[in-house]
């Protein structure tokens, strides 16, 4: 056997073996899809009290960004990261959402700030009557 039909033989399978190996190893673009048809209630006179505090409801994760019980106060977005669906988490020090797993960062309407996330997490509404607080979406 010459070396180029050595070569040919022998490499095929390697080939499909390192094929193989990237396909499982490449980044995932599927991420997650936003809950829809949300709707539920937060008591303010019990949860949300203090400005960074979190809660996660139906798919959703909601924050109080500011004192005051009004709309502007507070975000609500997908709690799971459009990358690989892993559940992000408000950082309060720097106002944005922070993806555990690889690190993917948010701003507090959901925007990407950072990769590997390419897609914005879907933001949902906030109304405010008294103290309940209604997300929808």
């Amino acid at each position: 056997m010459n070396r180029r039909d050595f070569l040919a033989k022998s490499s095929a399978p390697v080939v499909a073996v390192c094929a193989a190996c990237l396909g499982a190893c490449s980044k995932s673009s599927s991420g997650s899809s936003a809950p829809a048809n949300v709707n539920f209630n937060v008591d303010l006179g019990t949860q949300l009290t203090t400005v960074g505090a979190s809660l996660v409801q139906s798919g959703v994760i909601v924050v109080r960004t500011a004192s005051g019980n009004t709309t502007t106060s507070f975000t609500a977005v997908q709690v799971a990261c459009t990358h690989e669906g892993t559940a992000i988490n408000w950082n309060n020090g720097s106002n944005r959402f922070i993806c555990p797993n690889h690190g993917a960062n948010f701003s507090a309407t959901g925007a990407v700030l950072l990769g590997p996330a390419t897609r914005n997490l879907k933001q949902y509404n906030i109304a405010i009557t008294g103290n309940t607080l209604t997300v929808t979406g």
